[in-house]
């Protein structure tokens, strides 16, 4: 071997080194260079057979039947048109158009051989319109290390960001659309930071936050200037609800005053929410966050049984009737089943949003995603302890998917809600429950 031979040889041994270490440490940056050329070329070639493999093609048209005929040919079977490939930072993007017969159950149902014959990450397929669907192919791992991509759509009022999709699309919790969740996670599994990104998010915008933590308050009282409200024990959770149902109940005179039952009212004024209110008669919007909710079906004795069935009426209550008063619910808890007590099942009723963290017990996963979909249910017993802030979410279209949220850490948040403090709104009847800032104790040593 020459000298020019060697040196070429260790030339391409070095490429391939430095390709293999940025396929695994920038994962984003080799698909983008690379990854992507490789990935189109493979589909372009093997499309048909994979297409035919999958069972995704069907019988020939009869003007291809007779054309064959007449060339004493065998007649190819029918393939989905593919009409655009469009190359993203985390996959390519595939639009196709069915063929009549098929739906879009058909080619979901075949995902998993999807991605293994074109070697993806993930294969995700979601509807366009009549006749034709879109095919996402995800080139990495993108919740290996979460990075929320740049055209995250513009976040309304009570719509933020919260996560990444397994799909490299921006998960949002949109409480206009989905007035009321249920998180649930084990020790260590990211609820707590998942918690964190939607304070941080709604801290931004004119939104009351209030808080129950029966943890003595050690989750929520670092954002104690952005809260209107926050109760530390059962007891004040108790006091607390109260004053939230006789709210929502003063906000329902509100909108039944202003609906003008009388002669000479528009119809389009007639409202039966605040959002059909005037600017200057709305109230704030309110986000009523629950930490830990098993402690409030807790009891230690007999008189405790009265109070905690008090409370889960006035949360069913909240469930069933502050949608229209713009109260919404964000239900956290390590874990949730009937196993509560009386009260839990219904409550879970009014909780249209579901969050499944790794939980330690099936019944808590079943609880969140059983109504949904019993591979969602498997999916989030399956997440692996490794990977925190990986969870299993109902999507509003009736499926669901992986999502991971970036890490926000507590002091981060307690930042941005001291920033945005000025946006707390002004309720007086939670004005009992804002939380009053106290001074550290000194950490010098006391003299002798």
């Amino acid at each position: 071997m020459t000298g020019g031979q060697t040196a070429a040889l260790v030339g391409l041994s070095l490429v391939a080194a430095a390709l293999g270490w940025l396929k695994w440490k920038r994962p984003g940056w080799y698909w983008v260079g690379f990854g992507w050329l490789a990935t189109v070329m493979r589909l372009l070639w093997t499309y048909r057979s994979v297409m035919e493999a999958c069972g995704l093609t069907e019988q020939p048209s009869r003007s291809r039947v007779i054309l064959a005929a007449a060339l004493h040919r065998m007649p190819d079977r029918a393939l989905p048109k593919p009409r655009r490939i469009r190359i993203t930072r985390f996959g390519l993007v595939l639009r196709i158009k069915m063929l009549p017969g098929q739906d879009v159950q058909d080619f979901d149902a075949a995902t998993e051989r999807l991605r293994h014959s074109w070697r993806m990450q993930g294969v995700h397929v979601r509807s366009l319109k009549p006749g034709f669907l879109e095919i996402r192919l995800i080139g990495y791992d993108v919740l290996r290390n979460v990075v929320m991509p740049r055209d995250v759509p513009a976040a309304g009022l009570l719509k933020v960001p919260v996560a990444l999709r397994a799909d490299g699309t921006a998960h949002m919790r949109n409480f206009r659309a989905s007035p009321h969740e249920l998180v649930v996670g084990a020790t260590e599994s990211g609820k707590s930071v998942y918690l964190r990104a939607l304070v941080k998010e709604l801290a931004k915008q004119p939104v009351a936050l209030v808080g129950i933590d029966c943890k003595w308050g050690v989750e929520l009282a670092p954002f104690a200037r952005r809260l209107s409200g926050l109760a530390y024990t059962p007891d004040e959770a108790s006091d607390l609800l109260d004053v939230l149902v006789e709210e929502m109940i003063q906000r329902y005179e509100l909108i039944r005053a202003s609906q003008g039952l009388g002669t000479g009212v528009a119809v389009d004024e007639i409202t039966s929410d605040v959002w059909g209110l005037p600017d200057d008669l709305r109230p704030a919007p309110i986000v009523l966050i629950v930490d830990e909710v098993a402690e409030l079906f807790l009891i230690a004795n007999k008189s405790d049984e009265k109070r905690r069935d008090h409370m889960v009426t006035q949360l069913i209550r909240l469930g069933q009737l502050g949608r229209a008063a713009a109260i919404y619910l964000e239900i956290c808890g390590q874990r949730f089943g009937s196993d509560l007590g009386a009260g839990a099942t219904a409550l879970r009723a009014q909780l249209t949003g579901r969050v499944a963290h790794r939980v330690n017990d099936e019944a808590s996963a079943k609880m969140a995603l059983g109504d949904i979909s019993l591979r969602a249910v498997s999916a989030a017993t399956n997440i692996a302890i490794d990977r925190p802030g990986t969870a299993v979410v109902g999507l509003l279209s009736g499926g669901w998917a992986r999502i991971r949220s970036a890490f926000v850490s507590l002091d981060e948040t307690a930042a941005v809600c001291a920033q945005f403090e000025h946006l707390a709104p002004d309720i007086p009847a939670l004005a009992p429950f804002r939380p009053r800032r106290t001074a550290l104790p000194s950490q010098g040593k006391q003299p002798a």
